[in-house]
């Protein structure tokens, strides 16, 4: 039953600074900012920055590339099918004219049979 220890208040303040003085110790171990090191790591930093924006940067503009050509297709499709609605439309209207010119046709034909008929009456 050796193992439990009563630490008093002294021992444990000793204990709290010998952490504070290692964690400095540590701390100031580090190298600094003028440390060839230090400059090689920064400028890794740096490059692999630099890489990841152009690459960031090369997907935008293959998405902006690829968002025009998908308006300007939808664009020309739209196009498309307005020239083929106003064919259709033409055509439809050609058919009517048609259709209305044969009606008159028709009629005149039968006013001049009825005419005919009433010539022939008197």
């Amino acid at each position: 039953m050796n193992g439990f220890k009563d630490a008093g208040l002294s021992e444990r303040l000793n204990t709290a600074a010998g952490a504070k003085k290692a964690l400095l110790e540590k701390f100031k171990a580090q190298p600094g900012v003028n440390d060839p090191a230090f400059a090689e790591r920064e400028e890794a930093r740096r490059a692999v920055r630099l890489a990841r924006e152009a690459r960031e940067a090369e997907r935008r503009a293959a998405r902006d590339a690829r968002k025009a050509a998908e308006q300007e297709a939808l664009q020309a499709e739209q196009a498309e099918r307005a020239a083929r609605e106003a064919l259709e439309a033409q055509e439809t209207a050609q058919q009517a004219a048609s259709r209305v010119a044969m009606a008159a046709e028709a009629k005149i034909a039968r006013d001049a049979r009825y005419a005919a008929r009433k010539a022939r009456n008197r």
